[in-house]
């Protein structure tokens, strides 16, 4: 262990760094990706609405807000990328392995996950063309859209618009877009969030998603809560140690952290507020799994006045939550890129985004298309590199952070900036009781129990 060593390391991690609001914003628009827009509404609706939202509230508290701020602390301590943070804080390479992990998980993420950015491009334009609604079957749309080629063209302008972004550098790439795209996220939610709540029979949806009923819940539904707030929050994966290593030395990261958990539960509640109330007011069934958003919501879009401009927001609204997750992905291989090859940002960027869309290609056909057959342990390759990634990198990054942060190093612990009763909490959260809930997590999401 050598935290002395790790003051000299501060100076590692390049000149480049986030203003206050900046760093806040851009933490956010990892954390809202499609895992709060997509994903929280639809197992939401799987494992019994209100009740699912207060368990999946409490475990955001206890396991998602102490790990990102000791992700975010191991970041501007060690002043690196993903991996050589861990380096420069402990002086050994294993760590710096350990955390190389964040860094193979990132890029594995954005290799599929910018395939479902993707689609919500080609969604939002055939919604507001009008292309979306012509009278065809919604799960005969998608499959017939999915088993062709064009899923790739629309893979690569995701990722093409993101190398651009985060090729002009920290603050005047990531910083600067989602200073405009976060506050633009907002309004959508609220336009979409008002029409919603006017429809006839919404009602009901509202009562579903905010008024809980408890005989509802099952062990399952709370591992499955426990596990969505720990992805929700964008740790395990690297990208916010990497983001810590932009942050400037005033700024109070306990205040960053309820300020991310806060905007990341805020959108998540809206979303519910979108998609329940219009779920039920058109009589269609919430517990839709992944069909609700590409299968299940554009019937009821069809059947709404001025739909097709409303269906085009909604598509809008989750190709910029995509679109910001993208960014914090991307930025952790290429950061690692840049600081282990000593690369320029531009080359680092480009090598980093082509390798990626090369990697994403299979994913991509393999939801319906020529790469359909091929399975793995049953499932075809975009939900296998979804399972592994999942169920099996993020834990293990997660645990990562928890142990060395817990156990290996000082330095980190007081970059938090936290004293007295709060800090003693919290180190007592991340060694006693998220160790074995990251445990579970993982346990469950390969079928042990």
């Amino acid at each position: 262990m050598s935290d002395v060593s790790s003051d000299k390391a501060a100076g590692k991690g390049g000149g480049e760094r986030f203003s206050s609001l900046g760093f806040i914003m851009s933490a956010i628009g990892s954390a809202i990706g499609l895992g709060n827009l997509w994903k929280f509404p639809y197992i939401t609706g799987l494992y019994g609405g209100a009740a699912f939202v207060l368990i999946f509230i409490f475990c955001l508290l206890i396991v998602g807000m102490p790990v990102l701020l000791a992700e975010m602390a191991i970041g501007r301590a060690g002043r690196g990328n993903a991996s050589s943070s861990f380096r420069n804080l402990a002086s050994s390479g294993r760590w710096g392995f350990f955390g190389f992990i964040g860094v193979f998980g990132s890029f594995m993420i954005t290799s599929f996950y910018s395939v479902i950015a993707g689609w919500t491009l080609h969604y939002a334009l055939n919604s507001f063309t009008g292309k979306l609604y012509n009278g065809v079957d919604y799960n005969v749309q998608f499959e017939t859209f999915t088993s062709g080629y064009s899923p790739l063209g629309w893979q690569f302008l995701i990722l093409g618009l993101s190398a651009w972004v985060i090729a002009r550098g920290v603050s005047g790439g990531i910083e600067k877009f989602n200073k405009v795209l976060i506050p633009a996220l907002a309004v959508v939610l609220l336009i979409l969030m008002g029409r919603a709540l006017t429809l006839p029979g919404s009602g009901e949806g509202v009562e579903f998603f905010l008024m809980p009923d408890f005989s509802k819940l099952t062990g399952e539904s709370i591992l499955v809560a426990l596990g969505q707030a720990f992805f929700s929050m964008s740790v395990g994966m690297g990208v916010m140690i990497t983001y810590g290593s932009y942050v400037q030395k005033e700024q109070s990261l306990g205040k960053a952290t309820v300020a991310v958990t806060g905007g990341n539960l805020l959108y998540a509640i809206i979303a519910g507020l979108i998609v329940f109330p219009t779920t039920f007011s058109f009589g269609l069934e919430p517990a839709q799994g992944p069909g609700l958003v590409f299968v299940v919501l554009p019937a009821a879009f069809s059947a709404m006045p001025l739909g097709a401009a409303f269906g085009g927001l909604f598509f809008v609204l989750l190709a910029i939550a995509a679109f910001t997750s993208i960014l914090s992905l991307l930025e952790v291989p290429v950061a690692f890129a840049m600081d282990r090859w000593k690369w320029t940002r531009a080359k680092a960027t480009a090598w980093t985004t082509a390798v990626c869309f090369i990697v994403g290609v299979p994913s991509a056909l393999s939801v319906g298309g020529v790469l359909s057959g091929i399975t793995i342990g049953g499932k075809n390759i975009f939900d296998s590199l979804d399972f592994v990634t999942s169920n099996v990198l993020l834990p293990v990054g997660g645990l990562v952070v928890t142990l060395f942060i817990g156990y290996k190093s000082k330095r980190a612990m007081e970059e938090a900036g936290l004293n007295g009763p709060i800090l003693k909490i919290w180190v007592f959260l991340l060694r006693v009781i998220i160790p074995p809930m990251i445990v579970l997590i993982f346990l469950y999401s390969i079928g042990v129990i």
